[in-house]
């Protein structure tokens, strides 16, 4: 039988900050929950609670329609330096 991998236990960064309310103009915290292509990270790989999951989600979208976090990132400029011939 296979062995079975274990992994840490996921838990809340917000929670564990004691933070009560996820502003959208504050940027760094944001970006605790979001890939590096500026999608919305899942609950199961964050491991936030339903709570700050809900907050961060409006607060990502706030942030995107007032502009402060970009809808898409342009790949292209990231993998075009890394392939560039010198």
């Amino acid at each position: 039988m296979a062995e079975r991998r274990k992994y840490g236990k996921k838990y809340c960064k917000y929670t564990e900050m004691k933070i009560d309310f996820i502003d959208y103009k504050n940027v760094d915290l944001l970006k605790l929950s979001m890939s590096e292509r500026g999608k919305i990270m899942p609950r199961r790989l964050t491991g936030n609670s339903k709570n700050s999951q809900e907050m961060v989600e409006k607060a990502i979208k706030r942030a995107r329609h007032m502009a402060l976090v970009p809808y898409i990132v342009n790949t292209q400029d990231v993998t075009d330096a890394a392939y560039a011939k010198h």
